[in-house]
């Protein structure tokens, strides 16, 4: 009997030699060294990171990378580089003083507070030519200086001293740094105030009737011109006919009496007229009184009248004269003589100007509490600004006024002409006037806008953009950058002069410059501020 014995392991196949299990192990072992090497990566590049920080902190004493070598040219010589100023050692200025000297110092100028003052030591400035100071330049710093307290320098501060210096001028267009001349300029001090445009009260008159009556009939209308003594309405008053019957009567009683003087004057001797002639003068006396007061109230009422013009008159002349007395020729001329009353009363304008309001409706009634129209010169307005109280104090009569209405574009132009000694109650500002011409009729009244008093005028002013004044909070120092004269010489030194200077007005666009710099020097403007924060590296020494 035979007997075959098998493996308890199952046999492979040809195609597959390795038993199944084995495999099995092996793939799963790829898989997790896989998945090992691929989570380490990020490990290994940290490490790998900090191992090339280290090594290269260890050689260069783990100094920051300055301005000027991150905008330099490219690569250097590693034994001609300056660390210390970030600079080609052989090119830096700092480290070989002879190839761009310091020049002179003349230290702080305590008369326009800065230092290196160009108004006291032209020869610093940054021209090819020393400019020439005249007393023209000093007396336009001072004049600066006395009219307010300006921003002042820290004597401590010595940016001054310091320079900063590029590789080439490519580098400093990477750097995004443009130059500008100073130049001169017209500025100007102002203060701020919203005002508001009305009419000139001086200009203004709101007339009413005299007396109780009724409109008769209305001569002018609404926004029509008028002209001083022009008849605006004519009015019905009862009182204007009475008055003039008075004056009639007394007239009337002056002239009886007058001559019943004349006829007792002669016979002074006898008896009889020895008593009735002192009674007669006395009577006489008293009619004049009346006459005149019947004459003045006629005149107080606009309607003047002489009696001795009236002498030679007949009573029918008288009549006529007296119906439509006061009332200018070219109305008269409309009336009906038979159909006119006696009582009319014009209402006529005081001045030239225009109608700018109408009441009055033919057949009301009115008296002297109802304005009937309003009249006003508009050729000359007042503006009245309404300035905080601690800008009043610089104000006086006579500063110029500029005032922007809104919905225009052009600005009114006047003189301050009054200053409020009070304070208002409720907005706590001070109100300011001022005359304002209109005599093209732009300004109307009612309209609000913004204003500006004018302190001080330069029209010379040195200026700068604003973008090119920086200032250094702690030290205190107000600088500019100044391009060296001889930058764009050919092997030069690339070259940048610290330069604090005393700013004065400031308007949207430009900087007034007190002292510091003068007309033609270059000065950074865009890109100044990288200029400030290279300037601010503690680690720079000097360049």
């Amino acid at each position: 009997m035979s007997i075959e014995l098998h493996d308890s392991v199952p046999s492979t196949s040809p195609a597959d030699p390795t038993p199944l299990p084995n495999r099995n192990s092996r793939e799963h072992g790829a898989r997790g060294l896989r998945a090992w090497i691929v989570g380490a990566v990020p490990t290994l590049l940290v490490l790998a990171g900090l191992a090339a920080l280290a090594y290269w902190g260890h050689h260069t004493g783990w100094t920051i990378p300055t301005f000027a070598a991150l905008t330099g040219d490219g690569d250097v010589e590693k034994d001609d580089w300056c660390a210390e100023h970030g600079m080609t050692e052989s090119l830096c200025v700092e480290c070989n003083p002879e190839l761009l000297p310091k020049p002179k110092a003349f230290g702080w100028c305590k008369k326009h507070g800065v230092y290196e003052c160009p108004l006291e030591h032209p020869e610093i400035a940054q021209l090819a030519v020393v400019p020439r100071i005249t007393a023209a330049d000093l007396t336009r710093a001072q004049r600066a200086l006395d009219f307010a307290e300006r921003p002042e320098n820290n004597s401590k501060c010595k940016l001054h001293e310091r320079r900063i210096q590029f590789e080439s001028k490519e580098a400093v267009e990477k750097a995004g740094i443009h130059v500008v001349p100073v130049w001169q300029a017209p500025m100007e001090e102002a203060v701020a105030a919203n005002g508001e445009v009305n009419y000139d009260q001086t200009r203004v008159a709101s007339l009413a009737a005299l007396l109780t009556g009724r409109v008769w009939r209305v001569e002018k209308e609404l926004g029509q011109w008028v002209k001083k003594d022009e008849v605006l309405a004519l009015v019905d008053a009862a009182e204007v006919g009475k008055a003039k019957a008075e004056f009639l009567q007394a007239l009337a009683q002056v002239d009886l009496r007058s001559k019943n003087v004349e006829r007792l004057r002669p016979l002074a001797g006898s008896s009889v007229a020895g008593k009735d002639l002192p009674e007669a003068e006395a009577a006489l006396r008293e009619a004049q009184i009346r006459l005149v007061s019947a004459q003045q109230a006629l005149l107080n009422l606009g309607l003047p009248v002489r009696a001795q013009d009236m002498w030679q008159m007949t009573a029918e002349q008288m009549g006529a004269h007296m119906q439509f007395l006061g009332l200018p020729e070219s109305v008269i001329r409309t009336l009906d003589p038979k159909t006119t009353t006696a009582n009319l009363i014009p209402l006529k304008s005081p001045l030239d100007g225009l109608v700018v309001e109408r009441r009055a409706v033919p057949g009301i009634v009115v008296d002297n509490t109802k304005t009937l129209f309003v009249v006003a010169d508009p050729r000359q307005m007042w503006l009245t600004l309404d300035l905080r109280l601690e800008d009043a104090k610089h104000m006086a009569v006579g500063h110029p006024v500029r005032f922007l209405p809104d919905g225009s574009r052009q600005e009114a132009r006047g003189k301050v002409a009054w200053i409020s000694t009070a304070v208002d109650e409720k907005t706590r500002t001070v109100k300011v006037r001022a005359d304002l011409a209109n005599a093209d009729g732009r300004l109307r009244a009612g309209t609000f806008g913004p204003g500006r008093i004018v302190l001080r005028e330069e029209p010379d002013a040195v200026v700068v953009p604003n973008e090119a004044v920086q200032v250094e909070s702690e030290g205190g120092c107000q600088i500019v950058f100044v391009r060296d004269k001889n930058f764009l010489k050919e092997g030069a030194p690339k070259v940048f002069h610290v330069r604090t200077v005393r700013v004065g007005a400031r308007n949207g666009q430009n900087t007034e410059i007190i002292a510091g710099v003068l007309p033609g020097e270059l000065v950074a403007a865009k890109g100044s501020g990288g200029l400030r924060s290279e300037l601010l590296k503690n680690n720079l020494g000097a360049g």
